[in-house]
């Protein structure tokens, strides 16, 4: 009698701590409004994007103690450029950065990035989408279902193709060069007499080694890294005008997120901003290297007085944007 007494406790103790065990991980489980966040990008790993991603995602997992899982797909291996916002808007991933020139359809001004010669560098790009007008323009594509968040830096664009070496405003005409979206690009090429196409990332490598497009224009790091080096004769750095993205996530997801949950997110994103902005220049000038040590591709480089005899040629640029995105806005960016 007194074992059974003794079984029965010992049972009923087990099945207590059983079922407080099974609380302690419901609780612990439903601390934050996700278990699971998916980012998604179409840049190469060796990218200032991708490390400010990885960091991201880092600092997520650490900061929820592992609650929060982050997925991270680089390469366009889950979603492309053709197809991430549509896959944002439906929610299947969380976070995308796309290109500015990418948003231009839904907000004109994000293609201040593309304005001719209208930032000195990656620190006053980025003063100028932290600040009043630029914090501005990224509000304006919420009315789309989507949030923007932080601007995240790729750096200048420069030029290469296989046709002629670029130093002058005449060396440009006749060439068919891959650009991205956005009508200030297109603008600009007229303006010099060349054409542009419009193609996916994941294709140029291809267009450029069978001559479909003469050229490109992308950051060094970028350039680097596709090796479009080995498929193109000469690099033009010009500096005309900037990649840079912006870290988007879908507004109902980022809404329904509880205090605590969006409070570690946040964390993860403001590490995420401050590694992309940090490795940006590193990475541009080890792509630089990187060509250099190769020894394929022939390098020049726009002095500041070939780059002002460009500036007064782009001057009807400014004349046709200046009412589109205001002059306190092109004021700003040129004040910096």
């Amino acid at each position: 009698m007194r074992f059974r007494r003794m079984f029965v406790i010992t049972i009923s103790i087990c099945f207590l701590l059983t079922l407080s065990a099974c609380g302690n991980s419901e609780s612990s489980n439903s601390q934050y409004s996700v278990d699971e966040i998916i980012i998604t990008h179409v840049a190469p790993e060796s990218t200032a994007k991708h490390q400010g991603a990885l960091a991201m995602k880092t600092k997520i997992e650490e900061a929820s103690g592992g609650a929060i899982e982050v997925k991270l797909y680089s390469n366009g291996s889950l979603y492309n450029d053709k197809n991430e916002f549509e896959n944002l808007l439906s929610n299947n991933v969380q976070f995308i950065m796309p290109d500015m020139s990418k948003l231009v359809k839904y907000e004109p001004a994000f293609d201040m990035a593309s304005l001719p010669l209208a930032f000195s560098s990656d620190q006053a790009a980025a003063a100028f989408w932290d600040g009043e007008h630029g914090q501005k323009i990224m509000g304006k594509i919420e009315k789309e279902g989507v949030k923007a968040l932080a601007m995240w830096p790729n750096g200048f664009r420069v030029l290469t193709n296989n046709v002629r070496p670029v130093k002058t405003p005449e060396d440009f005409k006749g060439l068919k060069i891959r650009t991205s979206s956005g009508q200030v690009l297109a603008d600009v090429f007229e303006l010099l007499d060349a054409g542009t196409v419009s193609l996916p990332f994941g294709e140029v490598y291809t267009a450029l080694q069978q001559g479909t497009v003469d050229g490109q224009e992308n950051t060094l790091s970028s350039v680097a890294s596709a090796k479009f080096d080995e498929v193109q004769k000469y690099l033009t750095i010009n500096e005309f005008s900037r990649v840079d993205y912006v870290l988007l996530t879908n507004t109902e997801f980022w809404d329904s997120l509880d205090e605590k949950t969006r409070k570690v997110i946040q964390e993860g994103i403001d590490a995420g901003t401050k590694t992309a902005r940090e490795e940006v220049a590193r990475l541009n000038e080890e792509g630089l290297e990187k060509m250099k040590e190769r020894g394929i591709i022939e390098i020049y480089e726009l002095s500041d007085s070939e780059k002002e005899q460009f500036r007064e040629l782009f001057q009807p640029i400014y004349d046709k944007y200046t009412p589109i995105f205001g002059e306190d806005v092109i004021e700003d960016a040129l004040s910096r």
